[in-house]
């Protein structure tokens, strides 16, 4: 490995926090790869998704009513440090293509409908300055390509280099909103705690975090005087320390033409670091792009209630079985409550367990029981992309809920192909996150990591071909090894914004 490495090298390292034995890791995961994660069925709403039966709705609101009542620290998590430049990709290559004119479907869709847009003004302001001439002008002239270098490039709005967070969303009578802002919002719609505070938390690119200091620093006002809040709002990077070596085709370490080493992201597992420095009892977690209106809120906040409620049940029941454990005045039923508690209510299963000695068997239960929990929201599934709940064998044998994606799944293996094919719900990215123990320790959440369900994905650099290393996602590898439980959410929650013309959709508009 020292032959590999140059005193320059070194230096980078240190200047990462990187180690030697971290780059050897990672070396070993380029050559041997990641093995395909065992899975037994897809979750449903037969087995491991629950379904809230409305009459359960108001019990698991009031619980969370309740636990915001106790002074606990909530936070809101929000991965935000993604540039939009994908959501514009198609106008990207319309602005590479020979035609002047919109041709595709999608161009169409977007130029008919352009007035729609929140950011229209604002667009329409730039073209003004610059061209002499509104948008209305400027089309009638075909000078479509125009109207979208104003959209994405630095003489206009610059939209091609924000990130999502801070482009404008929505309209509203007395205003325009932007992701971010929509995110305040809803923190205060089921995020506040009794003092009236409400904490959010944005993981944002460094080259961003300025801009988004001041968007906060400007808004913020506006929000607290209409929910009567206070809000704590914190950024953070993602560390250098989780970025990640490339390789060339002979997974040897890429160089570039000066010949220093290259490190990109380790991709939205690296932000567990991130997660676990917070101070926070119960964590919400949701993407910067799946916002929606006040108007169209309701379900959202609804479900993130119940979602929270079913979380601070669950772990009060957790606390007194653990608290049972350690004090070891408990009984054979009482175990065999607690069995059927990791089975029925957690779908932890465990054939092994009827050959384990009481002994053994509650070391077990108390391993199980004292691990992060997480309650993470499934949609029923309508063709949108991404991962989704299975159950899956986990290294000590164990067979329990995890959220997989594609990559992870064997699909040339017909078995497994089906059962991925046949999963009736996919995730929507809506976790409510526990990060303390009984006794009010926070966990240390890389500890729970399963560092065997990494992703290789191949890049280029300079016209050469690299390889990249993508650490275990956020809600996939990285919390492998959380207790979690699926409830079903409506659609209605989830409205991602992936591409521009998504914001054309009613529950955007």
């Amino acid at each position: 490995m020292n032959n590999m490495l140059h005193a320059s090298d070194l230096n980078l390292l240190a200047s990462k926090g990187i180690n030697e034995k971290q780059i050897e890791e990672q070396l070993n995961c380029f050559e041997k790869g990641f093995p395909y994660l065992e899975i037994t069925a897809s979750a449903s709403i037969d087995k491991g998704i629950t379904v809230i039966a409305k009459e359960e709705q108001l019990t698991y609101i009031k619980a969370w009513d309740d636990y915001l009542d106790s002074n606990k620290r909530i936070v809101k998590f929000v991965p935000a440090s993604g540039a939009a430049s994908r959501m514009f990709k198609n106008l990207y290559e319309f602005l590479s293509a020979e035609y002047k004119a919109p041709t595709t479907s999608y161009e169409k869709e977007f130029f008919n409908n352009i007035s729609k847009f929140a950011f229209y003004s604002a667009l329409n302001a730039a073209c003004m300055a610059n061209e002499g001439n509104y948008i209305a002008e400027l089309i009638k002239e075909g000078k479509y390509k125009t109207i979208v270098s104003h959209l994405l490039e630095k003489k206009g709005l610059s939209y091609g280099q924000l990130p999502k967070g801070l482009l404008l969303f929505h309209t509203y009578p007395h205003g325009l909103r932007k992701a971010v802002e929509e995110h305040l919002a809803e923190g205060a719609m089921y995020a506040k705690n009794n003092l009236g505070e409400v904490n959010l938390h944005f993981t944002v690119s460094p080259e961003h975090e300025a801009l988004f200091i001041k968007c906060i620093k400007e808004r913020k006002e506006i929000y607290e005087d209409k929910f009567s809040v206070e809000y704590n709002v914190s950024f953070s990077q993602q560390k250098q320390s989780t970025d990640t070596l490339a390789v060339d085709m002979n997974n040897q370490p890429f160089r570039d033409k000066d010949g220093k080493l290259i490190f990109r992201p380790g991709g939205h597992g690296s932000l567990i670091e991130n997660l676990n420095d917070i101070e926070a009892d119960v964590v919400f977690v949701k993407n910067i792009d799946n916002v929606t209106p006040d108007s169209l809120k309701y379900a959202t906040v609804i479900y993130k209630k119940i979602l929270a409620g079913v979380l601070v049940t669950l772990q009060k029941k957790i606390f007194e079985y653990l608290q049972l454990i350690e004090g070891g005045k408990y009984s054979h039923k009482q175990m065999e409550e607690m069995i059927h508690f990791l089975q029925d209510e957690l779908y932890i299963r465990n054939n092994d367990i009827k050959f384990l000695e009481d002994a053994e068997l509650i070391l077990y239960i108390k391993r199980k029981l004292h691990r992060p929990l997480r309650v993470c929201g499934m949609v029923r599934n309508y063709g949108e992309p991404g991962g989704g709940p299975f159950f899956a064998v986990n290294p000590d044998g164990t067979v329990s809920p995890q959220i997989l994606e594609s990559s992870q799944i064997d699909l040339n293996d017909s078995e497994k192909k089906a059962l991925f094919d046949g999963g009736t719900h996919f995730n929507p990215v809506d976790l409510v996150l526990a990060v303390k123990d009984h006794q009010g320790n926070k966990f240390n959440l890389p500890d729970y990591v399963d560092k065997n369900t990494g992703f290789i994905s191949l890049k280029s650099k300079d016209g050469r071909e690299l390889k990249a290393l993508e650490l275990p996602g956020l809600w996939n590898g990285a919390m492998s090894d959380w207790n979690t439980v699926f409830v079903e959410v409506p659609i209605e929650t989830f409205t991602p914004v992936k591409t521009v013309n998504d914001l054309l959709r009613p529950e955007h508009q």
